[in-house]
């Protein structure tokens, strides 16, 4: 509903404004895919991502172990051992718990490794097309790849072989 919205209040300020506006069509997703240097950070995010969830899962396991082996000897502990081993398993589980939200949680490790590497190339991309924008007098710029729904574009529109070229890509 929100995107119809959306679109419906372009239509009408497109209408009212005038047939002279410019627009173009890009896909940052594509354009991201076709560059080299995208590729390699995006492979490196995933690579320090997979070392991460080893490493949880590994912590998990250990205290699936420890959880295992309490409910074994549970029956022959003492009430003080028992609240010592129930402790120790609390302190386990928060630290796995820390640890996931530490790497992946809202601005963790993750995001702040993303936006090292990806963030750079995400703005070479911008200034390529504000570059374009500006070459060829467009008025606005449409993204088809995130937020903005595009329910149709003629392909003459879309723009995103030439921010490739500007770029220095070669789109294949």
């Amino acid at each position: 509903m929100k995107k119809l919205l959306i679109l419906t209040v372009f239509i009408m300020v497109g209408t009212l404004t005038g047939f002279g506006q410019r627009y173009a069509i890009i896909d940052t997703r594509y354009i991201l895919d076709k560059m080299p240097e995208y590729k390699l950070a995006q492979a490196q995010i995933d690579q320090t991502a997979n070392n991460w969830q080893k490493e949880i899962d590994g912590m998990q396991a250990e205290l699936d172990k420890m959880y295992r082996d309490f409910e074994t000897e549970k029956i022959m502990l003492t009430p003080d051992l028992k609240k010592k081993r129930e402790d120790e398993l609390f302190n386990k589980e928060k630290a796995v718990r820390d640890l996931q939200r530490k790497r992946f949680g809202f601005e963790g490790d993750l995001f702040a490794e993303r936006q090292k590497l990806i963030k750079p190339i995400q703005d070479k991309v911008y200034t390529a097309i504000q570059r374009l924008a500006v070459a060829r007098s467009y008025d606005f710029i449409l993204d088809k790849s995130e937020g903005v729904t595009v329910i149709f574009a003629d392909p003459k529109l879309d723009k995103s072989e030439d921010v490739l070229r500007e770029l220095g890509v070669k789109p294949n």
